[in-house]
């Protein structure tokens, strides 16, 4: 494999990706959200429109044909589909969860000109890290990667691929080789015409519902320059896992930040039909309101830590830092629910009615799914590990 410089940290381009994906959030996935989650269909219609104005590779330096963007801009863009459509956040998250770890750790000549192609192309990429046999320990494979005659070949059994059956490409987890334990793990790029799909169930969950979840048997083939130079190990260290909580906590917000507008303007409503007087509601509105408060400042506060050491390996790689990120994830996949349950207890019934304006049935729903991608006692198990030997800032 021949290697390339890895890329520079990530700068602001000048396009206003913010503005761009919130007015897609309000003016395509909001309208759209109900009935994706009914039906719990993919939805296409914030795919299409993310791809139309360049941003589904928006993390890819300019001089890749990138916008430049950083993981802030990313993360606030994600609050606002968040607030709209849950599954397309999340979806929207997941892809870029794996963009990142392209642009940081893809580094050879083949992986930087897929690069240039997908950003022209504005490919959807997903991934496939959870395995039958692993207990859900993405840090441990089954399958391996088998290279001979600088091919690949790897067959994996994935309990879970969102939205696999509409993903131009997919990142694969797996062993370095037959022979190696399971914990010494690469990342594969697997893209058609040498990529299956064989689906095995259907996707039919309680939230989430459009991120389209089923389980496949995944065989790819091909160059070997698409295997990533560097262990998997440290990709998740330094990018995938800390990405993935930040982005994951964005949409997260941006699900209890809509169920606080409810909240609020129903409170509102009440007070406006007994003039000078304060609703019972109120007192607990300012309670989740602070709560709320807390969540933003943890999201938004974790953001600017990543980008602060982004460029140093070494710290991303501290102990420190990694109690941090997985505390990240607990928290903000609790916050979320216990915001949208008290804007349910403001709101009363109307909440709890699916054909109101007030309705929250579907934020709760997709809310109660945060707590189980990377299930939070694995992620406190991990943390207790680490506190054994951590020596403090």
């Amino acid at each position: 494999m021949t290697a390339t410089t890895t890329a520079p940290p990530l700068e602001s381009g000048s396009v206003d990706v913010v503005r761009l994906m919130t007015d897609i959030a309000e003016k395509v996935s909001g309208p759209a959200a109900d009935e994706v989650d009914r039906l719990g269909r993919f939805p296409s219609e914030t795919i299409d429109a993310l791809r139309a104005d360049g941003l589904l590779w928006a993390l890819v330096p300019r001089e890749f044909g990138g916008l430049g963007a950083t993981l802030s801009e990313v993360s606030e863009g994600l609050v606002a589909l968040g607030r709209q459509c849950a599954s397309s956040a999340m979806v929207v998250a997941m892809h870029h969860i794996q963009v990142a770890c392209l642009v940081r750790h893809g580094t050879n000549d083949l992986l930087r000109s897929y690069l240039a192609e997908a950003v022209e192309h504005q490919y959807l990429l997903a991934s496939a890290t959870t395995e039958v046999g692993t207990g859900g320990d993405v840090r441990s494979s089954v399958c391996a990667v088998d290279v001979e005659g600088g091919t690949f070949r790897l067959e994996k059994q994935a309990p879970v691929i969102s939205y696999g059956n509409f993903a131009d490409g997919i990142l694969v987890t797996a062993r370095r080789s037959e022979d190696s334990p399971e914990n010494d793990q690469v990342i594969v790029l697997c893209r058609p015409p040498d990529l299956e799909l064989e689906q095995v169930g259907e996707w039919n969950a309680l939230g989430f519902r459009g991120t389209c979840s089923p389980g496949f048997v995944l065989r790819a083939s091909g160059d070997a320059d698409a295997v990533l130079d560097q262990p998997y190990g440290d990709i998740s260290t330094q990018t995938m896992l800390p990405i993935a909580h930040i982005l994951w906590g964005s949409l997260w917000l941006g699900i209890a930040t809509a169920a606080l507008d409810r909240a609020r303007r129903f409170v509102q409503a009440e007070a406006r039909k007994r003039p000078g007087t304060t609703p019972a509601a109120a007192l607990r509105l300012a309670d989740v309101s602070a709560l709320h408060q807390q969540f933003s400042d943890l999201v938004r506060g974790s953001v600017r830590r990543y980008e602060e050491i982004e460029g140093d390996g070494e710290r991303l790689s501290a102990i420190g830092f990694a109690i941090g990120m997985n505390s990240l994830k607990v928290s903000a996949s609790t916050l979320v629910v216990d915001v949208v349950r008290q804007c349910m207890v403001i709101c009363g019934l109307s909440a709890y009615r699916l054909d109101g304006p007030y309705s929250l049935g579907r934020h709760l729903r997709d809310s109660m799914g945060a707590a189980l991608m990377v299930n939070n006692d694995r992620i406190m198990g991990n943390n207790a590990q680490l506190l054994l030997v951590h020596r403090g800032e």
